[in-house]
Formats: C-alpha cells, structure tokens, sequence
C-alpha cells in the first residue's frame, strides 16, 4: 500500500444508470478509503456495467486496460434520430424499418472492421482545452478529427418491430452511439442508442463486478477484499521472473543484461516469492524498468 493513499488494486465496478463515472469512483473511494484512483475508460450516464477503477499503485498500470477493446450490449431504436445519438437528445422520426433481418445482418457487416469515425459532439474529447459536450451544450458545434477505430464483431441479439439488440466488439475509442447512427444510415431508417451496457473489457466481465451502492454498504473491509491485486493489469504480458538480486537492480535504476528468452518489448516483472515489481522493456540485450511498484507497495 502507497503510504497515505490508501489500497492499492482494481475494483470492478457495476456502473448503474443515471450516474457519472467520476461519481461512481468518488462513491468507490469512500467505500475503499482510498485517496489516489483512477478509472481506465468512461461509460456515458445513461449507460450501464463494466467500469474498472484502479488504486493505489495500480494507477501507474492503468493503460494496459484503457488500450483493451470493449465489449457492449447495445439496444437500438430504429425508424428515428437523436440529436445526440441518444435518450437524452431531441428525438426525430426516421424512414421505414425493414422487415427483414438478413437486412440489418447485412448492414451490420459493413461496419465491421477497421474504419475512421468522427467524435461525436456530445462526447468528452478536449478540442483546445474544452470537452465538446460542454461546447454542445452552448449550442456549438467544431469540425472534429476522424479517428481509426477498429469493430471486431456486431452480433444480432434479438429484433423486433423498432427495437434492435446487438453485442459488439471494438477498440478503445469508439462511439457506440455513432455506430449506431451509421447503422441506421445504412438501413434508411435512421437509428439511435435506448440502452448501452459494457459486459466486458480487458478479459474482466461484467459479472464479476459490484455496484457503488452494494460495495457503500458492505463495509470497509469487505470492500477492500474486493479488489484484485495490482498485477492482473498487465496480465496479457510476457513474465519475467527475477532473483532477488536482479530484483534489487532493477528496482535501483540498474539494467540487466537480457536473457535469451527475453524476445524485445514489454514484460510484467516478478521478484522473489513471486510478488509484481513492475513493467520493464527489452531492447538491444538489455532489460530495463519502465513503470515499477512503489518500493512499500512492492515489498
């Protein structure tokens, strides 16, 4: 534990509808009786489910989650528009809403795979030094840059008259609701987000997670008993075990010459008794520490 901070972990949190992120993780905090947090990705108010949150230490590890693709279920409201991609935009009626799945099968293909998509306005990208939601809500509207985002799969979960339910796959980065409104382009009905859960991310599932309102009442200990150690950030890694010399190099600014087996790249470092140091890298023979536990945390 990082002195004064609080514990160091990953909680996975039930984000429930209506709530922030930010919210959520200042709710958690008073549960954990942690100061130092962070979260590895927001979910919009209106949305639901898997909000990882890290503290302590495991703030320093927190990109290996924010960079891990997504999983959602997304319902749909097909044959209208948002202004906002959403419930909480001005709602507009749209065209006809096919009949025939094999349609929308077919339309929901097409978005698969790598494209550009553009931030939509009501989203929390900073354009110089302001979040373009605030700027939304002035009633302006920038030109934004498009960004390559990347959809692994869209599954149709049920159809039925206006309402759609899809599972999705996709990178960091990407607005289901503008996924959502290009769908709806596709079809010629127009489409927007009624209901958005994330059921997974990083290989952590929904399932696994607690809501701020279960984990406020069950206690500091038991809530604490909930977090996941610090390491399991960086646990699509290759592992590096060091002895306890080694260790002690690399925790002191030293570098190590490189094993064979130790191809370049990232590794999670591991001390004797098998406790996590760290993240080191390997280039050119030599291992050296790029992101390490605090000394206490660590030991």
């Amino acid at each position: 534990m990082a002195p004064g901070t609080g514990p160091d972990g990953v909680l996975l949190v039930d984000k429930p509808a209506g709530v922030t992120s930010t919210r959520a993780m200042a709710m958690a905090k008073r549960a954990l009786g942690s100061l130092k947090a962070g979260h590895t990705g927001t979910l919009d108010p209106f949305a639901t489910g898997l909000l990882p949150l890290v503290f302590g230490e495991a703030t320093k590890f927190s990109r290996f989650l924010i960079d891990s693709d997504k999983t959602y279920l997304a319902t749909l409201r097909l044959g209208a528009t948002s202004s906002t991609g959403d419930t909480e935009g001005e709602i507009r009626p749209g065209g006809a809403v096919p009949s025939d799945i094999s349609k929308i099968e077919a339309c929901s293909r097409e978005l698969i795979g790598v494209s550009m998509q553009i931030p939509p306005m009501h989203s929390a990208v900073r354009v110089q030094g302001k979040r373009l939601y605030d700027l939304a809500r002035q009633g302006v509207e920038i030109v934004r840059e498009p960004r390559s985002i990347r959809v692994e799969f869209i599954d149709i979960v049920s159809f039925s008259g206006e309402r759609l339910v899809i599972s999705l796959k996709c990178s960091k980065g990407t607005y289901v609701r503008t996924l959502a409104e290009s769908l709806g382009e596709r079809l010629g009905c127009g489409a927007y987000l009624t209901e958005l859960r994330r059921t997974e991310t990083g290989g952590f599932r929904v399932e696994e997670a607690v809501t701020p309102e279960a984990l406020a009442e069950m206690g500091l200990a038991a809530a604490r008993a909930r977090l996941l150690p610090v390491e399991v950030l960086v646990r699509t890694l290759p592992r590096a075990d060091l002895a306890e010399r080694e260790a002690w190099a690399i925790r002191n600014g030293q570098e190590l010459a490189a094993r064979e087996e130790w191809e370049p790249g990232e590794w999670a470092l591991f001390g004797p008794a098998g406790v996590f140091i760290g993240v080191g890298k390997v280039g050119e023979g030599r291992l050296a520490a790029a992101r390490l536990m605090a000394t206490g945390a660590a030991a």
